[in-house]
């Protein structure tokens, strides 16, 4: 379960806490070798966006690093994963006055000059996917893997009813009408933040659509999946989705129509 907002550190305040368009939310654990280059790409292709970086209960040196790169930081108690990282963000960017959230993780591999693209794209889209397999960059994931993740992202684009190549990419936007949505419900169990976090957009009435991206090697540190562990992953996704498609979710609460 996500901590309570009470239970939360108070995050760093990156001004006024005045109405504002973009927060790039960045979800870190033990990233102190590569968030500060992260939170420096993201000012500089972005100079824009205010920078979050949630701390998910780290252990080294991931919140002094972030502080030092200039972000606001808001640090949770204990490792909630990604899902419960994110949801506290959206809390925080929503509580804030923000409209939009685009969502970068810490390791580096998201590349930052993207991130106008995909809120270019909430013009027409309340969720935005960054997606890998959608013909830019040299991402590529070969066999057994690759076939589950295709039959994945088959699967949520009947969902959504649009078409997805990339069901589990966490390079994402998320626009005014949908950020209220994840605030509250955004999914905290392993796998939600991607796969079910998709269904409930869908299913409350958001529209969902992706966007091509470059997916670039780790700044530092070695990917924590073996072989063995992708294809145990990709089983969970499967449960995941199946339990997404079965579970009931709440509509979006229509926003009150402005009085003259």
């Amino acid at each position: 379960m996500p901590t309570p907002p009470s239970q939360e550190r108070a995050p760093d305040a990156p001004g006024a806490h005045a109405s504002r368009d973009l927060l790039v939310v960045v979800p870190a654990w033990n990233e102190q070798a590569s968030v500060g280059h992260v939170i420096k790409e993201i000012g500089s292709a972005c100079p824009q966006a205010d920078v979050l970086v949630v701390d998910d209960g780290s252990t080294d040196a991931t919140v002094r690093v972030a502080r030092q790169a200039g972000a606001a930081v808001l640090s949770l108690p204990y490792n909630l994963g990604v899902g419960g990282a994110m949801r506290a963000g959206f809390r925080y960017a929503l509580r804030s006055g923000y409209r939009v959230v685009v969502q970068v993780d810490a390791d580096g591999q998201h590349d930052p000059a993207a991130i106008q693209q995909l809120v270019d794209a909430l013009d027409t889209a309340d969720v935005v996917v960054g997606a890998r397999f959608a013909g830019e960059g040299a991402y590529k994931v070969g066999g057994p893997r690759r076939a589950a993740m295709r039959v994945l992202a088959r699967l949520l684009s009947r969902i959504t009813k649009t078409r997805l190549t990339d069901a589990t990419s966490g390079f994402r936007a998320t626009g005014p009408r949908a950020l209220p949505l994840f605030a509250r419900s955004y999914p905290t169990e392993y796998l939600g933040d991607t796969i079910e976090s998709l269904v409930i957009a869908a299913r409350s009435g958001c529209v969902c659509r992706q966007v091509p991206v470059v997916m670039r090697p780790r700044y530092a540190g070695t990917p924590s999946q073996s072989a063995w562990k992708s294809m145990a992953y990709l089983g969970r996704a499967f449960l995941v989705l199946m339990l997404a498609v079965v579970r009931r979710w709440p509509q979006l609460t229509p926003e009150p129509e402005e009085t003259a």
